[in-house]
């Protein structure tokens, strides 16, 4: 395990100026000559306005990087998303719309008359797109966790359009993490106004290119409604599990207090954070849905399945196997909020002060959870799962719960397997052996992780002083194994001479098979996708 004394990390939370064309990279090594695509991220690049701070990790406005291979070369290039968040800020000089744990003030310039108008035209919510970026269609979008998702170019980073979810959908905002089929159909979750003035959490279908080359997301359907355990108070979502037949939704105690949320939050100077809370005795409800019972429509399946409390950001993957559906996820024990970690000033203390603070955050693992799909009243008392390679088991209770107990696939203490992904490709919703993390270490990412879910082996990636990404799997073109193929994770090193490369790591074993270094500093990024 290693130590960070020297804070490097804190590099990875520095404003960077926006590039004006692409830079070449110097390539180690030799780069696969079946990469011939561009590797997409999003991120945090902006830290401030002038002179006034985003606080929290997910409040810098959003820059998208791209590295180009080309025959056996590499360039890097970034711009910032154009959000109305970002232009706004820039022309104003001032922090102008609320992100996630920063408030913006009113305009200072405006008397008590019109900002009391403003307030009753309700909160703008955040464009502001720096979680991910995902294919509709034929267009690409740069997403954060509302209902504005962002068009852009991938070519050139060029910002196309702002598009109002609500406009096609019942829905309040969705995940940066859809699950997308083969022929290109995405499927999202996100909370709604459901039945009766109560909340619920409707999952959208968006088909895939549409033959009269008509923008898929006018055709957004809503295909199945799962119901909220609390009527106004909706769980925090921030991605679900699909197999090839079902959904699962994973409804944690981290909730989302909407009566804050829409009251005082624009006059009392609050934000999105100040919004959360957790309850302390509800636990964990696990839903599962069938995703197609004939005409594009899902149907709910109303068992109910519980757990101990857990945060769960990362679903890793989801399969049925014999009557079972087998949930992989990557969980941080307990009910307080992992959010409450993540404030940029956390971060950017110095290391003995951020292992003291993760001292205090509730502890990662990575969980499998069973869930029956075969349920008998009569069956009280013994355990549901007959999987022989598992130990998680479900019971059902004398109350006709059905209580699941999970088993650990990976666990370390303040090391997190996070940022999960997988041979998407080839296993999505289908039995798989091997998982590729970010690892974490006291909430500062320093290695990659390749994880065997059957047999518990694991494999990683690590320099000192070096602070890698997600890693994104890309198969090889006639590979036959699982885990045929290369990782691409993009390191920052501030000590180095070039303070950020694109690293290949062999996916089989984890070995180095080129990097590609550029001069220009690189802050954090969160997810992106690796586009042919």
């Amino acid at each position: 395990i290693f130590e960070h004394p020297a804070g490097g990390y804190k590099k990875i939370f520095e404003t960077v100026e926006e590039l004006s064309e692409p830079v070449p990279a110097t390539v180690t090594g030799r780069i696969p000559s079946f990469l011939k695509g561009s590797l997409l991220r999003l991120g945090p690049g902006l830290f401030e306005v002038g002179d006034e701070p985003f606080y929290h990790l997910f409040d810098g406005q959003a820059l998208m990087h791209k590295f180009d291979f080309k025959n056996g070369q590499v360039t890097y290039f970034n711009k910032y998303v154009k959000t109305d968040a970002y232009v706004r800020a820039i022309t104003e000089k001032r922090v102008v719309i609320t992100e996630f744990g920063t408030f913006a003030y009113p305009d200072p310039c405006k008397n008590i008359f019109s900002r009391f108008f403003t307030y009753f035209k309700g909160v703008e919510v955040t464009d502001n797109c720096l979680v991910n970026v995902y294919p509709i269609g034929e267009d690409y979008y740069a997403v954060t966790e509302t209902n504005y998702i962002t068009k852009v170019n991938t070519d050139t980073l060029d910002t196309l359009k702002k598009v109002d979810l609500c406009n096609y959908v019942n829905i309040n905002g969705v995940t940066a993490h859809p699950h997308i089929e083969r022929d290109g159909t995405v499927f999202n979750i996100g909370n709604c106004m459901g039945k009766g003035a109560s909340l619920a959490y409707n999952v959208v279908r968006i088909p895939p290119t549409q033959k009269d080359k008509s923008d898929p997301i006018e055709k957004s359907k809503v295909v199945v409604q799962f119901p909220s355990a609390e009527r106004f108070k909706p769980s925090y979502v921030h991605s679900f599990g699909m197999s090839e037949n079902y959904f699962v939704f994973v409804e944690t105690p981290v909730k989302i207090n909407l009566l804050k949320f829409l009251s005082a939050w624009s006059i009392r100077g609050s934000n999105y954070m100040d919004c959360f809370e957790s309850n302390e005795v509800l636990g964990t409800l696990f839903h599962i849905a069938r995703k197609d019972i004939g005409g594009g429509q899902g149907e709910y399946i109303d068992h109910k399945f519980r757990a101990a409390p857990i945060n769960l950001f990362h679903h890793i993957n989801t399969y049925e196997d014999n009557g079972f559906i087998v949930a992989d996820v990557c969980t941080w024990k307990g009910f307080e909020f992992v959010y409450n970690y993540l404030w940029l000033a956390n971060l950017r203390s110095n290391w003995e002060e951020v292992k003291k603070a993760a001292m205090m955050a509730p502890q990662p693992e990575v969980r499998r959870y069973v869930i029956p799909l075969d349920i008998h009243r009569e069956e009280q008392g013994k355990n549901l799962i007959c999987l022989p390679y598992t130990t998680a088991t479900a019971v059902m209770r004398t109350d006709g719960t059905i209580w699941l107990e999970p088993e650990v696939l990976f666990s370390g203490p303040r090391q997190a397997f996070e940022f999960p992904q997988i041979n998407y490709e080839k296993h999505g919703g289908k039995n798989y052996s091997y998982a590729y993390a970010l690892g974490l270490n006291h909430f500062i990412p320093d290695r990659i992780i390749k994880l065997n879910v059957k047999t518990k082996e694991t494999w990683v990636w690590q320099e000192p002083d070096s602070y890698p990404s997600e890693p994104l799997f890309v198969q090889t073109p006639d590979g036959v194994d699982e885990d045929d193929g290369v990782l691409l994770t993009v390191v920052v090193s501030p000590g180095a001479q070039k303070s950020g490369y694109m690293l290949i790591l062999n996916a089989k074993d984890m070995s180095e098979i080129a990097r590609a270094e550029v001069d220009c500093p690189i802050p954090v990024t969160f997810h992106g996708m690796y586009k042919k």
